[in-house]
């Protein structure tokens, strides 16, 4: 069957046509159009692979790159026939690194306190509540994510950039997969190799992870529980983190597994932890805890080794009875150790830990709605 493509938006990327014949995965080699003049591609699947109603879509690389229609919108699965033979489809616009971004999507930033006071280790700390878009006008109660580093997660201007998580929730918003609320503590600035790092006075001279773990589990949970909307059994509370503050948020899931079923791991920090040591709590019914693994290749020589090799222990620690682990693992080549690519990771990092479902896209009606570049 012949898939034909016309696109007035030129740029360098690669198209690839995905859907029901090969998982839905939107960068498949197998799958990637050519050119046949400056607007227009093809691609001819043998009939075998192809389901009799075929469901598809365009992207340039992946669902952050993915087809969209004149206004910006996402755009509803397209559906053919095999019997057809041949189909001839137009793409208006492109997603670009998940954008365009939409203003009535976007979640609320509000500070809990500019000053929370942590009595594990008698100091204070600014922490954020990132609500999701209908929080204020809903009456739902919501899954919550607690996130280290929040200097870098969402304000413009940060020193590293940031992970614009209120970008890419306006974007899960969107596909109807962004009802959770995210509880960012920033960190303490000279004390923060401290806090991250759990028993490792080589590392930091007066590891205080031990602490700060019982201070977000023991005082700061509590309190959001209490004040905000929450679902707060642990099949609905998971804790992530990038680098040193991915490491501590293992730490949390392995020591608090009745607290936390859901750990964002972006380029962990495991070279503090080389033999992967990592103490946990052992249950008489193992605890499922699902992990989301992210690395780039970038990243130095031992970054995706390392994590290869956290994957094996977690496979061992499940034969032994010490927790039912469910995880994925995504390494990016060209991924570097930066708030960029994790920012690219995190939208499928949410949706896989909160949301069970395959990377479908999601059905959903076109609407003319106003567009944030």
């Amino acid at each position: 069957m012949r898939f034909e493509l016309y696109t007035v938006e030129k740029d360098d990327r690669p198209v690839f046509i995905t859907g029901n014949f090969n998982n839905w995965n939107p960068k498949d080699y197998n799958y990637q159009l050519k050119l046949s003049d400056s607007f227009h591609y093809f691609i001819e699947i043998e009939d075998e692979k192809l389901a009799d109603e075929i469901e598809y879509k365009f992207t340039k690389g992946g669902w952050e790159n993915v087809e969209l229609d004149k206004y910006g919108n996402i755009t509803p699965n397209r559906k053919t026939k095999k019997t057809l033979q041949k189909t001839s489809d137009t793409v208006e616009k492109w997603r670009l690194n998940w954008g365009p971004f939409k203003e009535e999507f976007f979640p609320t930033a509000e500070v809990i306190s500019e000053k929370f006071y942590i009595p594990q280790l008698d100091r204070y700390r600014k922490i954020w509540a990132v609500l999701p878009y209908d929080y204020h006008t809903s009456d739902k109660s919501y899954p919550v994510l607690y996130l280290q580093d929040a200097q870098n997660l969402f304000n413009e201007g940060s020193g590293f950039g940031n992970w614009e998580i209120d970008k890419k929730l306006s974007i899960l918003a969107e596909y109807g997969r962004g009802d959770i609320i995210v509880i960012a503590i920033e960190h303490g600035s000279e004390d923060r190799i401290k806090e991250y790092i759990f028993d490792n006075d080589n590392v930091a001279n007066g590891s205080e992870g031990k602490k700060y773990i019982r201070f977000i589990t023991d005082t700061l949970k509590p309190y959001v529980d209490a004040n905000y909307r929450t679902k707060k059994d642990r099949d609905n509370t998971g804790i992530g983190g990038s680098s040193l503050g991915a490491l501590i948020s293992i730490y949390s899931g392995f020591l608090y597994p009745e607290v936390y079923s859901k750990l964002l791991i972006f380029s962990p920090s495991l070279w503090v932890e080389p033999n992967n040591n990592f103490p946990m709590m052992n249950f008489r019914v193992p605890f499922k805890t699902k992990i989301y693994l992210y690395g780039g290749g970038q990243e130095g020589s031992k970054m995706v080794k390392r994590i290869h090799i956290f994957e094996e222990y977690l496979k061992r620690w499940e034969k032994k009875s010490f927790f039912d682990f469910e995880f994925r693992t995504n390494i990016n080549p060209e991924g570097t150790h930066s708030e960029f690519y994790w920012s690219q990771e995190f939208p499928r990092a949410i949706e896989w830990l909160y949301y069970d479902n395959t990377e479908n896209p999601v059905e959903v009606k076109p609407q003319q709605q106003s567009i944030k570049n």
